[in-house]
């Protein structure tokens, strides 16, 4: 990724608006938690909340304000090693697995360093002319800020849901939206481009405009209810080798898994967790925080099959006004902003893609270059956002990607077939 690749045009004023704005959205999120929810890391893939706070501030202090603040003193000596992640050129760094064992610094510690460094990066804007790459680095982070305002619902999902009291994180929006039917929507065979363009924020690895040949296909209009795939557990889904590839049933077997995660049975009646608490099974609701290796196994046992990264981009394109009116009830909205702009359903959709570098991709110089490039190994593209994305990340091109064991981000199922 070269810098010369993205053309960003904000000025001065308007990333300092956009700063203020996301940083308070990080604090908003965090509004409903007791202190002791700010340290807590039940696995590895969860980090406390505290340790999002700590990250996502390291990163403007470590990238900005050390090299374009003259004279910056470091809050804390010590916190670029704690809260740096997988930047190996930027330093040593506290494992991942040990996040929760830091109940030092405290949670006031971390909230002020945040005040810190947003204090310094307000001064910043009156001292400094911002220019091409500086403006640049600046977006990374705040789109690395928020970014991780999602990874923070699903790390205080997780915390609050492995916790048999079902603690409520914040009372339910419902919204009034009609039930759409299933349908298919037909894509003709041909030769398609992929990738972004033009101008506006876009991550490395949404760069490398490409052509690409796709047979005639059909992918379903809504995602698949928690109705239907309980129709899939009791039909014996997760007892049927047939169903899964092998390391998925491998999975199953070690793990045991017997349904979604947050699913649970009470008095002989599914119920699931959501920030709302527990509650009994809503049969019309996509089903959530599914795998890639179920939801590639519900796929096989309709008989259909999860779209490729590309079909999934080239059908939202086409038909973005008919999937936008959304097919479902929302109710656990905590969008970063107040506009109710679905995209393509409102979790993020398992790809049969692996996530790996469109043709030219280019790493940018330096600890950046390490954002998205080193992870393009043994893990699956998943396309189209969640209830918990930033407004302004949802796009068709947008390339998210997880290992396909995981279940606790807000992950979905949208089937393809052949034509």
């Amino acid at each position: 990724m070269s810098n010369s690749s993205f053309s960003l045009k904000a000025s001065a004023k308007e990333l300092s608006v956009k700063y203020q704005r996301v940083r308070r959205q990080t604090i908003h999120l965090c509004e409903p938690l007791e202190k002791e929810d700010f340290v807590v890391q039940p696995i590895m893939d969860v980090s406390p909340p505290k340790w999002h706070l700590a990250h996502t501030t390291w990163f403007f202090e470590t990238f900005i304000l050390k090299d374009h603040f003259e004279g910056y003193q470091l809050f804390n000596k010590n916190y670029p090693y704690l809260f740096n992640s997988y930047y190996v050129s930027a330093g040593d760094r506290w494992s991942r697995a040990q996040r929760g064992h830091l109940t030092r610094p405290t949670v006031d510690e971390i909230f002020a360093y945040r005040a810190y460094v947003d204090d310094h990066i307000h001064k910043l804007f009156d001292l400094v002319v911002f220019d091409e790459q500086l403006n640049y680095i600046f977006e990374v982070g705040l789109n690395h800020e928020q970014q991780h305002q999602e990874l923070l619902l699903y790390d205080i999902k997780y915390i609050l849901g492995s916790n048999p009291l079902f603690p409520i994180y914040r009372e339910k929006t419902h919204l009034n939206q009609s039930q759409l039917q299933q349908s298919w929507l037909p894509i003709e065979e041909g030769i398609y481009e992929i990738g972004h363009q033009g101008d506006g924020y876009k991550f490395d690895n949404e760069l490398g405009y490409h052509k690409v040949f796709l047979n005639s296909f059909a992918i379903s209009s809504q995602l698949i209810t928690n109705s239907e795939y309980l129709a899939f557990i009791e039909s014996g889904g997760y007892e049927n080798h047939h169903l899964w590839l092998s390391e998925g049933w491998d999975w199953v077997n070690n793990q045991q898994e017997k349904a979604p995660l947050y699913w649970h049975r009470l008095n002989g009646e599914w119920h699931n967790y959501n920030f709302a608490g527990s509650e009994k099974l809503d049969l019309n609701e996509p089903v959530a925080h599914i795998s890639f290796y179920e939801a590639d196994a519900f796929a096989r046992w309709k008989g259909l099959r999860l779209p490729s990264e590309f079909e999934w981009e080239i059908a939202c394109s086409k038909y973005s006004d008919l999937i936008r009116r959304g097919n479902f009830v929302e109710k656990e909205l905590y969008r970063p902003y107040k506009e109710d702009k679905q995209f393509f359903g409102n979790l993020w959709q398992w790809t049969s893609t692996p996530y790996r570098p469109y043709p030219g991709f280019e790493p940018a110089d330096g600890a950046l270059g390490e954002y998205n490039g080193k992870f393009m190994i043994n893990t699956m593209v998943l396309r189209g956002g969640s209830y918990a994305t930033p407004q302004d990340h949802i796009r068709s091109t947008y390339r998210n990607f997880f290992h396909p064991n995981v279940q606790w981000m807000f992950a979905g199922i949208r089937l393809a077939q052949n034509l």
